[in-house]
C-alpha cells in the first residue's frame, strides 16, 4: 500500500483506505488491526524521517552561512557607531623612527598600514575611528597623542610601529649602490602593553584579542624582546601563546586613559620580512586582524570583576589536553 494512503488512517474521511482488502495478503479477521498497525508505524517513520531532513538542512545552512554575515551578529552586539578608536601613525615626518633595510623611513610604513586600518574599521561600522597624526620632535609628538588622545574621550588607542634591533646586532651590506644595514635574525611582529595604563587588564585583554586574530591568520610574534641580549630593551613577555610583551614606561600606553596597545607590526630591518610588509596581501592581513579584534573586544568589554576569566578563556590552547589554566593577571 501507498504511504499516503498509510498516513490517511487517522483521518476519518479516508480511514477506508487501509480497511480495504488486499489480493496478497490474508489476514482473516486479523487484517484491520494488523493493516492499522502497520500505517502507524509507517506513519511515525516518515515524521522523524521529515524531522531528521530538516535537522539536516538547518545544519547545512548554519555551516554555510558566510563568515561577513557571522561578523555583523558580532557587531551587533556592541555600538560600533558609538565605539572610538584611534588609531595613531608612531612617530612624524621629523622624527621618523627606525630606517628600513632599503633605507625607507618606519614613519613611512605605519601612515600606510594605519590609514588601512582606519579605512578597514570605518568600513566594518566603527565610523568614529580617528587617524592621529602628529608632526615636530619625538618628545613633542608623544605628549600630543596622549593629550589627543584623552580629550577625543576614545574607548581604544592602537599605535601601529614596525620594528628594528639595536644597532650591535645590525649587518652591513649594500642595496641600490648604497650603504645599509639589515638584521635577518628576528622577523615577526610584537605587541606591547603598560601596566601603569588606567585600564591595564583591558589593554592586556585587547591586545591577547589582536594577537590571537594574527596568529589566527598564520602570522608569528618575534620572542627577541624576552631575551637577555637586549639589554635595558628587554621586556617581559606576559602572553607567550600570542606575543604580548608588558612595556611599563611607553609614553602613549601609559598616560593614555583608555585600554591602549602598541603594535611593531613587522621587522623593516630584515630583508625578507621588509618585502613582506610591503605587499598588499600581507597588510590586508593586519587589517582584518585588527578589525576582528576590535569587533571582538567591543563586544565583550565587561565590568572589570570579569575581565579575568575572559582573558584566560580566550588563551586556552585549541588543544583540549593543554592546560586551559593560565588565568589573567
Amino acid at each position: 500500500m501507498g504511504l499516503t494512503r498509510c498516513a490517511a488512517v487517522r483521518s476519518k474521511a479516508l480511514s477506508g483506505f487501509c480497511r480495504r482488502s488486499d489480493p496478497h495478503l490474508l489476514f482473516g479477521r486479523f487484517e484491520r488491526p494488523f493493516r492499522l498497525q502497520l500505517c502507524s508505524r509507517a506513519i511515525n517513520i516518515i515524521i522523524i524521517l521529515l524531522v531528521l531532513s530538516l535537522l539536516g538542512v538547518a545544519f547545512a545552512a548554519a555551516s554555510a552561512e558566510p563568515a561577513n554575515d557571522r561578523r555583523r551578529r558580532s557587531v551587533a552586539k556592541c555600538d560600533a557607531a558609538q565605539f572610538r578608536v584611534i588609531v595613531d601613525v608612531g612617530h612624524t615626518a621629523e622624527a621618523h623612527g627606525a630606517m628600513s633595510a632599503r633605507g625607507v623611513p618606519e614613519y613611512e610604513f605605519n601612515l600606510r598600514l594605519a590609514k588601512l586600518i582606519e579605512r578597514d574599521l570605518i568600513e566594518a561600522g566603527f565610523r568614529k575611528t580617528m587617524l592621529l597624526i602628529t608632526e615636530g620632535s619625538a618628545a613633542k609628538g608623544l605628549l600630543k597623542r596622549a593629550t589627543v588622545a584623552n580629550n577625543s574621550r576614545a574607548n581604544l588607542f592602537l599605535s601601529i610601529h614596525h620594528d628594528s634591533v639595536p644597532d650591535s646586532l645590525l649587518e652591513d651590506w649594500e642595496y641600490d649602490g648604497r650603504p645599509g644595514h639589515f638584521s635577518d635574525k628576528f622577523p615577526g611582529h610584537s605587541i606591547f602593553v603598560s601596566y601603569q595604563n588606567g585600564s591595564a587588564k583591558l589593554s592586556r585583554l585587547f591586545g591577547t584579542l589582536l594577537g590571537r586574530q594574527l596568529k589566527n591568520r598564520g602570522l608569528t610574534y618575534t620572542r627577541h624582546y624576552a631575551e637577555a641580549m637586549m639589554g635595558n630593551r628587554r621586556r617581559q613577555l606576559v602572553d607567550a601563546d600570542v606575543g604580548v610583551y608588558r612595556y611599563d614606561q611607553l609614553v602613549v600606553l601609559r598616560t593614555t586613559r583608555m585600554p591602549a596597545v602598541l603594535l611593531e607590526a613587522g621587522s623593516i630591518i630584515s630583508r625578507d620580512e621588509e618585502l613582506l610588509l610591503n605587499s598588499a596581501d600581507h597588510q590586508a592581513l593586519i587589517g582584518a586582524a585588527v578589525t576582528e579584534a576590535v569587533e571582538t573586544f567591543c563586544a565583550a568589554r565587561l565590568p572589570t570583576a570579569a575581565i579575568g576569566t575572559l582573558g584566560k578563556r580566550l588563551r586556552c590552547r585549541q588543544d583540549r589536553a593543554s592546560a586551559c589554566s593560565t588565568a589573567a593577571e
